[in-house]
């Protein structure tokens, strides 16, 4: 079993930066794929990016460029760094980990970009 849980969320300027983290109950060095979904009100949720366990990151178009995924293996933890954000970036954001054929999810934090 692995608890994910998720912080650094709030409210941001647009063109602001966050940084979110995902702390992980065990190692995640043997975690398959870590990444961050995302759901704004009203729409489907939507794939942000991953994290392959030999670190090779993945992201959406809507935000390449403007966010970066890490790892963390010392400290069990993956980030999200979202740069230049913009309104349409609010949402809940939730972490996931693939390990073992499984998956498991974080309770997400919200993400709010407003003036």
């Amino acid at each position: 079993q692995v608890q994910l849980v998720e912080s650094g969320g709030g409210l941001v300027q647009p063109g602001g930066s966050l940084r979110l983290s995902c702390a992980a109950s065990r190692s995640i060095f043997s975690f398959d794929v870590m990444g961050w979904y995302r759901q704004a009100p009203g729409q489907q949720r939507e794939l942000v990016g991953t994290i392959t366990g030999g670190g090779t990151p993945t992201y959406a178009d809507s935000v390449k460029g403007r966010f970066t995924i890490s790892r963390d293996n010392a400290e069990n933890t993956v980030h999200l760094q979202m740069r230049s954000l913009k309104p349409e970036d609010t949402a809940v954001y939730t972490c996931i980990a693939v390990f073992a054929n499984l998956e498991y999810w974080g309770q997400g934090t919200h993400v709010t970009v407003s003036s």
